[in-house]
């Protein structure tokens, strides 16, 4: 019916822009300990992410709403990753407003909610903008609520202490964003892409390239690519634990997509030229995340520099032709979600009665078998690992990279994974081989976290062994 109002197609980003104030505007009516918030986020989230599922892939042709919203099949699949992972986020952060074990128990469930679906509209913008106005303040609705979020318990200095990093941090990098376009719009004279791009073809200039640097520093940050990425340990350990899960898939997703926008659209022109400026973030970020991962203990800060490593991962695949690195990054940030969000389900898990660290992990395997094996699916995806997901996921990035002719990048990245697999290897061996130290604290699961665990354990194993499953993702190979 609303198909007569408005196009099938902008039905979901319209429905997500209104989410936020329905699930607020229910707390008006209910009682704070009400579960009538969170039954209406289910709901929402899930026929948001089903309708997604029923627009047609275009075969690489975009569909304009009101000629400077577009939606394209990068932009649905796009969405569906964005989408899923508000879901899980939601679902990892129920149990912290339920009850806390020996954390502070989180409060404002509803304002909770829409401050993950206001982040995840920012990403629907980026997506969709097809001018430069319409692409910053996607961008800065996708990162201002983190910043939220990152200090939701008020109480906790940590958090309190991280927000102020970011917040100081993300300022810079948005000013940088903001030089960066200022200098794009002073070379072109125009902010639409399409005349971008037709600028850009005509020739280049130092105004260009200024602007190309800007705006590579400025995402950078989001995307915690080296050397831009020192914000995010300490924002990753101070955060509660559902909000960092959500920020390293939702504004990892947001940041690379802003990315792939650019370098496929107003730069596709230059694309040859950047890539070595491309493979260089790629390189030493990946490189970094790795050697900053080995020598963590606290099972958070390990999650920030494995989430540094994955970015130089998924940038690699930037240095391929538009048609093979939208489909691997694609393909990756539904495996990568996936994984990312059971490690931080075990890790939450194991948070609400324990320290987050390597030491508490000890004798898993003996005390709770199905997380132990949840969480050695969840680091051998990550890792690589076949026949795991993450394994394919790799092969498509690097297959990307490979098919312009970049191995020199795609051997080092190869090599680097091997230098990760080390220390996803440890994390593992804490969980199954290493003896605990003293009586730890029992593990308690509620039905809901026993049900997702499962769930994302069987859909790491099924999207590497079927990954024909999501017919929307692999049908897009053209995108």
């Amino acid at each position: 019916m609303l198909d007569f109002i408005f196009p099938n197609y902008i039905v979901p980003d319209l429905l997500l822009l209104l989410f936020p104030f329905i699930v607020i505007g229910a707390r008006l009516f209910c009682t704070a300990q009400s579960k009538l918030p969170w039954r209406i986020a289910n709901v929402g989230f899930i026929a948001i992410f089903v309708l997604l599922n029923f627009i047609p892939l275009a075969n690489g042709a975009g569909k304009f709403f009101i000629s400077n919203w577009k939606v394209d099949d990068f932009g649905i699949l796009m969405r569906e990753v964005l989408i899923i992972s508000a879901i899980l986020g939601m679902w990892l952060s129920k149990d912290y407003f339920d009850h806390s074990g020996e954390k502070e128990q989180m409060h404002q469930i509803a304002e909770f909610i829409g401050a993950i679906a206001f982040a995840t509209f920012g990403g629907f913008a980026v997506v969709s903008a097809c001018d430069l106005l319409t692409f910053f303040l996607g961008l800065e609705i996708a990162t201002i609520p983190m910043y939220a979020l990152t200090a939701w318990n008020k109480k906790d200095q940590l958090g309190s202490e991280a927000a102020t990093k970011y917040i100081l941090m993300g300022s810079v990098a948005t000013a940088f964003e903001l030089f960066g376009f200022s200098y794009l719009y002073g070379f072109a004279g125009s902010l639409h892409f399409s005349e971008i791009q037709a600028a850009v073809s005509s020739g280049t200039s130092p105004l260009l390239w200024v602007a190309v640097l800007f705006l590579f520093c400025g995402i950078g940050f989001k995307l915690t690519l080296f050397p831009f990425h020192t914000w995010a340990p300490d924002v990753y350990e101070g955060a509660p634990t559902p909000v960092t899960a959500v920020i390293s898939v939702t504004s990892k997703a947001t940041a690379i997509a802003f990315l792939v926008v650019l370098v496929y659209g107003p730069f596709a022109p230059i694309q040859e030229q950047i890539a070595p400026l491309i493979a260089l973030l790629a390189g030493t970020t990946l490189f970094v995340g790795n050697l900053g991962a080995l020598k963590q203990s606290r099972l958070r800060r390990f999650m920030a520099y494995s989430s540094i490593a994955q970015a130089g991962y998924i940038m690699v695949a930037l240095l391929g032709p538009a048609s093979i690195a939208k489909t691997a990054i694609i393909y990756y940030l539904f495996i990568y979600a996936v994984s990312n969000y059971l490690a931080f389900f075990v890790f939450g898990i194991i948070g609400h009665y324990r320290e987050e660290t390597f030491a508490s992990l000890r004798g898993l395997s003996k005390q709770n078998l199905g997380l132990a094996i949840a969480l050695a699916v969840s680091m051998f995806s990550l890792a690589g690992i076949p026949p795991l997901a993450g394994f394919f996921g790799k092969f498509h990035l690097f297959f990307s990279s490979a098919s312009t002719g970049h191995y020199a990048i795609v051997t080092f990245a190869v090599l680097n994974n091997v230098l990760a697999l080390f220390y996803y290897i440890q994390l593992i061996k804490s969980a199954w081989v290493d003896e605990p130290e003293g009586t730890l604290s029992p593990l308690r699961l509620t039905k809901r976290q026993r049900n997702v665990v499962i769930l994302l354990t069987i859909a790491i194993i099924a999207l590497g062994i079927l990954p024909f499953l999501s017919n929307n993702v692999f049908s897009g190979f053209s995108l």
